[in-house]
């Protein structure tokens, strides 16, 4: 496509969730969009950015002039070992609890001329698990895309999961529902999943806690899919959701690799 002056380019910020699996999907997304002409802002924890220069280099995140590197802290304590993954449960609720601050500060300070060269921030990208977002988004008055990791199944198993306590099979009575042919339970009221099994569900719902942490982390999260200026964007298609399907981004990349400026020269292997 011909060239676009930096002042009229959509600029797109893309925040993953802190973890390889869910950091690698996101490079590829913002990949293509920088691909098709977005100004992209990536942004990783503190903690992880640290991790990246150390695997491959000083200058392996010096990006490009509209594709660069932005920080936030994850609000966890520093660890002794600074080059491990990090405990995901602590994760999952310290960024629920205090990332939002930080986020917001980022898209002032990138939408501040006098602190930033990029074009103002148009749209967000946020991980489905990063779903905080949305309440920023909103303050901005931007549209938030949240894209979900997970299969489509899954996706649809963490939506039910107020509908599995409410109908009395989470939380699992005792751990011997664990073994006793209880996981092959029929499930046959999620549309677009009839007559799925107990344990065909994300295996966050196996689990004897009321209060289990992961479990209410991810039903939080889905649960932002009710918001009206967020999309979400699925590997798979789902079935009944209000949601898009894509193709696997590293396909969609073979397929720009010539003319995709950042295709090599960002990665993000920590």
């Amino acid at each position: 496509m011909g060239s676009i002056r930096t002042s009229e380019k959509p600029h797109a910020v893309c925040i993953p969730y802190p973890a390889q699996g869910h950091i690698n999907p996101m490079l590829n997304v913002a990949k293509l969009l920088h691909h098709k002409g977005f100004h992209i802002t990536f942004v990783n924890t503190e903690y992880n950015h640290r991790r990246l220069l150390k695997s491959r280099g000083p200058h392996s995140l010096d990006g490009l002039p509209d594709f660069r590197y932005e920080t936030i802290p994850d609000g966890l304590p520093p660890t002794v070992d600074t080059d491990v993954t990090q405990d995901i449960p602590a994760l999952c609720q310290s960024t629920t609890k205090t990332c939002l601050p930080h986020f917001r500060e980022l898209l002032y300070k990138l939408n501040d001329p006098a602190l930033s060269t990029g074009p103002p921030v148009t749209c967000i990208v946020s991980d489905g698990c990063m779903s905080f977002t949305v309440e920023a988004a909103e303050e901005f008055g931007v549209p938030e895309v949240l894209f979900w990791t997970t299969s489509a199944c899954g996706f649809l198993g963490y939506t039910k999961y107020k509908d599995l306590v409410e109908k009395g099979l989470v939380p699992l009575k005792d751990a011997s529902y664990l073994t006793n042919g209880f996981l092959e339970t029929t499930i046959d009221w999620i549309p677009g999943m009839e007559n799925v099994r107990f344990k065909d569900l994300p295996s966050f719902v196996r689990t004897t806690d009321p209060n289990d942490q992961m479990q209410n982390e991810e039903w939080a999260a889905t649960n932002f899919r009710k918001k009206k200026n967020s999309v979400h964007l699925l590997l798979q298609n789902a079935r009944g959701c209000p949601a898009l399907a894509a193709k696997p981004f590293w396909f969609l990349l073979l397929q720009v690799a010539a003319t995709a400026a950042v295709n090599h020269t960002v990665e993000a292997q920590l």
